[in-house]
């Protein structure tokens, strides 16, 4: 197999833009990897505190001492790090996981312990509400809240328990602090089909144009969430586990099985198995040196040989940042230029994920991204068989583990070949101009939206825009402009203004009108993610308004240009009249709003300190 050419480049620009803070993260790995255990290396009152609260079998293997006290071979000893609540259909189904690690770390002769707790919030819940601005940071809260459980060190490898959004983005940067531990992730899976994504989209538009009322839309979304596991659709809870596939981080076909169903009991025992295999193995595989250049630019292809969310071109930039990597955004629109979309999942298509997991799944994708040549296929991974091990189902037979070739693509409107793909290139798109850096989802935009030119109206938060809506005036640009069509600038809406929140509640009225005829698109400092739909969204400006950014000197009337053929974001109007065209300040009214209430006080040092959208939003460097 001969890789592509442009991976190749996108790889070795990487690795060397990277090699001054790669090698200073490898020292720290190597340095660390280099003590004795915990329980040999701490102060007996140390040891004593960490293991108290141990069954007495465990605590004489943790701590290599018998009832006699004579010192014995000491047993590893797992980390676990949970994500759970009952909160979040998600993260529900991980109650009982550490209790099956436990038992099965006792089988093998090891011991394993809750480190700690992350918290884990749900977008779907706080979608529109002041709790939104704290989704975001959240991310960089798990991170540390990772680095916190683990920083009692007296672990010799680590158990990653988390789905969704911010979840997993979250614990990977904080287990790469820690890169020195043999890491395996442990996620929950999807839950079953419900109602259609497609059926709950009409309804969301029917109640945006006042057809039907609040218990009929309650109602479709009560069957939408119905149970235990993921949402459906493929955003970025699901995307992450498409990328956690594609880095050879997690057990092998584990991201779309159901929870409750046999093999995911299994699955979860044998990334216990996995763990111990990594830790015993005499090539010891930490996580920091699987997470290479390599293996970022793995997920980078996964995420666009799948259409999955934007949001990743912010997390998985925060990602290769805390092993030491720098991507930008540059490197994702190379790859995107050749990569072949090979999947048609919601809302790049009308399969959920469930039906893509029959049809295929992550094993299907990934053999034919490392087939045609778009993946690296000699990486470290958690299984001694590499990558080629991510290529095969799993299923149970008499309460065994086997695993089965993926075979051909079960359904082919949902998962194809890369020899005959959905398109030629990636589902995300880099767009660059006078209004600065953005990415837009183009796999979910229909082609004939590829390219809108209309004037702007422009709007200080998403609530604005809805109000408008609400009383025509939306309507009445688009009746009456020879474009036919608006594109709707809402500003304000980047890390340092408010943390950066997800904009769905836009979604319904803004594809109400695109269903009028009307050609309607978005362009925002703010995130859309991976529920990024068929209205064309300019998301993740970056400069932010806020920072000075060109959004702040838009006006209404402007006529705004987004082209996703060329890849170009521009403000048509004079070099020399924008040039002198003041930037418009953040109203201090709604700067002060933005930081009270809801928690947001506490979260005021992260945004002062936010980086770039394109520089992952990291709140820590």
């Amino acid at each position: 197999m001969t890789l592509h050419p442009t991976l190749v480049s996108v790889t070795a620009r990487i690795t060397e833009r990277s090699r001054p803070t790669r090698q200073a993260y490898l020292q720290q790995v190597e340095a660390a990897a280099g003590r004795d255990p915990g329980a040999q290396r701490l102060g007996c009152a140390n040891v004593a505190h960490a293991f108290a609260a141990m069954p007495e079998g465990d605590k004489s293997r943790a701590t290599a001492l018998d009832k006699i006290k004579v010192l014995a071979p000491r047993a590893p000893n797992i980390g676990i790090v949970n994500a759970y609540n009952d909160l979040l259909s998600a993260h529900a189904p991980l109650q009982h996981y550490p209790d099956l690690i436990k038992d099965e770390a006792r089988k093998q002769g090891a011991t394993a312990q809750v480190a700690g707790g992350v918290p884990a919030m749900c977008d779907g819940v706080t979608q529109g509400t002041p709790g939104m601005e704290l989704s975001l940071f959240s991310r960089d809260v798990i991170a540390m809240s990772t680095a916190v459980s683990l920083s009692h060190d007296v672990f010799d490898a680590a158990l990653m328990l988390g789905v969704c959004d911010k979840i997993v983005p979250g614990l990977l940067i904080g287990a790469l602090q820690f890169g020195h531990l043999p890491t395996v992730f442990v996620p929950a899976g999807p839950m079953t089909s419900g109602l259609s994504n497609n059926e709950k989209s009409k309804v969301r538009e029917q109640a945006a144009l006042g057809l039907v009322g609040r218990a009929e839309l309650l109602e479709a979304e009560s069957k939408a969430y119905h149970g235990e596991g993921t949402c459906t659709f493929y955003g970025t809870a699901n995307s992450n586990q498409m990328l956690l596939e594609a880095m050879g981080l997690q057990v092998p076909g584990t991201a779309f099985i159901n929870p409750g169903e046999g093999v995911r009991t299994e699955l979860t025992r044998e990334a216990a198995r996995t763990v111990l295999g990594l830790v015993k193995d005499k090539n010891f595989t930490p996580i920091g040196y699987v997470v290479d250049e390599r293996c970022m630019v793995n997920a980078m292809v996964a995420l666009l040989a799948t259409g999955g969310s934007t949001n990743h071109l912010i997390h998985w930039v925060a990602v290769a940042r805390a092993a030491g990597i720098v991507i930008d955004w540059d490197d994702f629109s190379a790859l995107s230029d050749v990569v072949p979309l090979l999947t048609r999942v919601y809302p790049n298509g009308s399969a959920d994920v469930n039906q893509f997991q029959a049809a295929g799944g992550p094993g299907y994708v990934i053999r034919e991204l490392l087939d045609a040549g778009f993946m690296h296929a000699d990486v470290l991974t958690v299984r001694p068989g590499g990558l080629r091990e991510f290529t095969r189902i799993p299923s149970a037979q008499n309460g065994q583990l086997v695993w089965h070739e993926a075979g051909v693509s079960q359904d082919d409107t949902v998962v194809r070949p890369a020899s005959s793909p959905f398109s030629a290139t990636g589902g995300l798109k880099l767009l660059q101009g006078n209004l600065g850096r953005s990415v837009i989802k183009i796999s979910a935009v229909p082609e004939a939206l590829h390219f809108i030119e209309a004037p702007a109206l422009v709007f200080n938060s998403q609530e604005e825009l809805q109000a408008a809506f609400k009383e025509g005036e939306l309507d009445s640009l688009c009746l009456n402009h020879p474009s036919g069509g608006v594109v709707c600038v809402v500003r304000w809406q980047g890390p340092q203004a408010n943390g950066m929140p997800e904009l769905h509640k836009l979604t319904p009225p803004l594809a109400v009108l695109q269903g009028k005829g009307y050609k309607v698109a978005l362009v925002t400092d703010g995130r859309m993610s991976g529920a990024s739909g068929k209205v064309p969204a300019a998301i993740h400006v970056s400069p932010e308004a806020a920072a000075g950014g060109p959004l702040a000197k838009v006006q209404d009337g402007d006529l705004i240009r987004i082209d996703g053929v060329l890849g170009t974001l521009h403000v048509l109007v004079s070099e020399a009249e924008w040039a002198a065209r003041p930037l418009a300040q953040m109203p201090p009214d709604l700067r002060a709003a933005n930081g009270v209430g809801m928690g947001r006080e506490l979260f005021a040092n992260l945004r002062r300190n936010a980086l770039k959208a394109e520089e992952g939003a990291c709140t820590w460097l």
